[in-house]
C-alpha cells in the first residue's frame, strides 16, 4: 500500500522530467482546503491532489471545488486502489496521474492530460502572492500603487484589468516569474520591510499634509 509520503519525492522527479522548469510549493491553503502540491511552470499554476491507497473520497468533492477556484490546471495523482475509478470523481478537465510499484520503484503514468480550468478566478489565484509581490505586478503593468489599500483591494484592481489592459497570458507569466524567484528564507524580513516602508511614507504624508 502506497502512502502520501511514499509518493511525493518520486512524483516531483517525474513532474520535473515531464515539464522541465518547475517549482514545487507544498501544503498551500486554499479556501477551506489545502492543496497537497502547487506546481509552478513558466506560464501556469497546477494544483495537485494526491490520493494514495490509504485515502478515501470523503473530502474530494469539496477539495475539487477549491482547487478549481485557484489553479490554471489541476491533477489528481491516484494510487493503484483508485486507478480504475478516479476519473469518475474529478471533472473531465482535470488531469489524472496513476502511480504503482513496479520492480521496487514507483512508476507514474499520465492517464489523462489536464485541460485549462474553466472555473479559475484571478482574485483567488492571486491570493498566493504576498503584498510586496502584488506591488511588482502593479509596477510591471503601470498601475497606481494603492499604497494604503489592503491586499484584497489591490487584487481586485488587478483583476479588473484582465484581459482588456492586462492579457491573461501576460499575467500568468508574471505570477509564475514571481513565484520562481520567491525566497522563503527571507519572507519575514521582506514583509516587515515592506510594512515599515509604507508606514514611514504615510507618516511623511501626514506630516506635510500630502
Amino acid at each position: 500500500m502506497l502512502h502520501d509520503k511514499d509518493i511525493r519525492e518520486p512524483l516531483f522527479d517525474f513532474l520535473e522530467e515531464t515539464y522541465g522548469k518547475i517549482r514545487i510549493i507544498e501544503e498551500k491553503t486554499m479556501g477551506r482546503s489545502r492543496a497537497d502540491v502547487v506546481m509552478v511552470t513558466p506560464d501556469a499554476l497546477y494544483g495537485i491532489e494526491i490520493k494514495s491507497d490509504a485515502d478515501t473520497y470523503v473530502r474530494l468533492s469539496g477539495q475539487v471545488k477549491d482547487y478549481d477556484k485557484y489553479y490554471d490546471y489541476n491533477y489528481v495523482v491516484a494510487g493503484t486502489s483508485h486507478a480504475l475509478h478516479i476519473r469518475d470523481h474529478v471533472p473531465v478537465y482535470w488531469g489524472v496521474i496513476t502511480v504503482e510499484m513496479v520492480d521496487d520503484r514507483l512508476d507514474f503514468y499520465i492517464l489523462r492530460q489536464p485541460q485549462m480550468n474553466p472555473k479559475v478566478t484571478w482574485k483567488k489565484k492571486m491570493e498566493i502572492l504576498w503584498r510586496p509581490e502584488l506591488a511588482m505586478i502593479q509596477e510591471w503593468n503601470q498601475m497606481p500603487k494603492y499604497k494604503e489599500k489592503s491586499k484584497s483591494f489591490v487584487v481586485g484592481k488587478i483583476a479588473e484589468r484582465v484581459p482588456e489592459k492586462i492579457a491573461d497570458e501576460r499575467l500568468r507569466q508574471q505570477i509564475s516569474e514571481i513565484l520562481f524567484e520567491r525566497d522563503y528564507t527571507t519572507v519575514a524580513e521582506e514583509l516587515s520591510n515592506y510594512r515599515n516602508e509604507e508606514k514611514q511614507k504615510r507618516k511623511r504624508r501626514n506630516r506635510y499634509g500630502k
